[in-house]
């Protein structure tokens, strides 16, 4: 069993921000599945349980806000019993350009709060990222600022097609394996 988790801030107010980019990427893998949606509300988050292709998935978004991602995730793959190596977690990246997916199997938080606080909560830094660049040149812009701020139109139409590739990225994963997965994609 894989455990996807976007990562993203519960309120309206953050829908459509850049921070909030790992929700749109679950947003966009529950449409393809059908239009799935997240019925199951357990650990200060939202879920589902289905299959992509023969694998049992759940699919997740944390209600905790994003510097309390792990206190969602923890308990829910303990619950499952999912190890954390089959945790698969979607989020924005500052340090890469708009434009730009990439998939790890391990690594540091790399200043991301949100994954700060996985990788506190689990214990390792061993679980799937995918991480999806946010990265422009606004200047004068504070960090917390810039990732707080929605998308324009202009902006999420360009980001649509990496939200795509990170859906992409996902069922890869699940139908040929990490490994040959970073090798598909990441060099692109």
């Amino acid at each position: 069993m894989k455990l996807i988790v976007g990562l993203g801030n519960p309120e309206i107010k953050y829908a459509f921000t850049r921070h909030n980019t790992g929700f749109l990427a679950i947003d966009e893998l529950l449409s393809r599945l059908g239009n799935l949606g997240l019925e199951k509300d357990m650990f200060d988050g939202i879920f589902t349980k289905t299959k992509i292709d023969d694998e049992d998935v759940i699919i997740a978004k944390p209600m905790t806000y994003m510097n309390s991602s792990g206190d969602f995730i923890k308990p829910l793959a303990d619950f499952y019993k999912i190890e954390a190596k089959d945790i698969i977690v979607v989020y924005d990246e500052l340090a890469l350009p708009v434009g730009k997916v990439k998939v790890t199997k391990e690594g540091s938080a790399a200043g991301h709060n949100g994954i700060k606080s996985i990788i506190a909560n689990l214990g390792t830094e061993k679980f799937i990222k995918i991480r999806i660049g946010i990265k422009d040149e606004k200047p004068f812009i504070s960090q917390i600022d810039f990732v707080l701020m929605k998308y324009t139109p202009e902006e999420l139409k360009a980001q649509k097609e990496n939200i795509d590739r990170a859906v992409d990225i996902i069922f890869s994963i699940i139908r040929n394996g990490i490994d040959k997965t970073m090798n598909d994609f990441n060099g692109v």
